[in-house]
């Protein structure tokens, strides 16, 4: 994969969901298709872990103290980023979705063996919002404190979103 294939999505804050007013979301199409069985082992050895497999819920969410990876591991899904005003994508087997702090995401559909594995920079623990006014508030003031990761939970010290989020190391 080489960066040309990287795909950004911007959000604005929709005054339900925040989404995250310095960074993209980046999807890395087929990133890891020859090795989506390796997903999990991938993201832990770049340093995300606290690493789930599963699926993705089917209600707008975010995490405001933490950025996300997933990575589909099989099947596919169609889903909503950025909030009701977002945009839909779909994504298959080998994707890897990173999702900055305050990013809304959302399943809208999905085959029957769709699953994902998630993890986090450094194994940080997440929270989980929704579309409540008091979530949101307190969000505004955690999504800045979140700081960048230090490696591409792909291709470690080098990748796409060292680049795209203007890590500096």
């Amino acid at each position: 994969m080489n960066s040309n294939e990287v795909q950004a999505y911007w959000f604005e804050d929709d005054g339900i969901i925040p989404n995250n007013p310095t960074l993209p979301i980046l999807l890395y199409p087929g990133a890891l298709t020859e090795q989506a069985e390796l997903t999990e082992k991938i993201f832990n050895k770049n340093n995300w872990r606290n690493s789930w497999i599963n699926g993705v819920f089917d209600f707008h969410h975010y995490h405001s103290n933490a950025h996300e990876v997933l990575g589909v591991l099989q099947g596919n899904a169609i889903v909503q980023l950025g909030g009701e005003k977002g945009k839909s994508v779909e994504i298959k087997t080998g994707d890897v979705l990173i999702l900055p702090a305050g990013t809304g995401h959302k399943r809208l559909a999905s085959s029957n063996d769709f699953k994902i594995v998630g993890a986090y920079p450094e194994g940080k623990e997440y929270n989980l919002k929704t579309e409540n006014a008091e979530d949101r508030l307190q969000s505004l003031e955690d999504i800045p404190k979140v700081i960048l990761p230090e490696t591409d939970p792909v291709f470690g010290d080098h990748g796409p979103l060292l680049s795209e989020w203007n890590v500096s190391s």
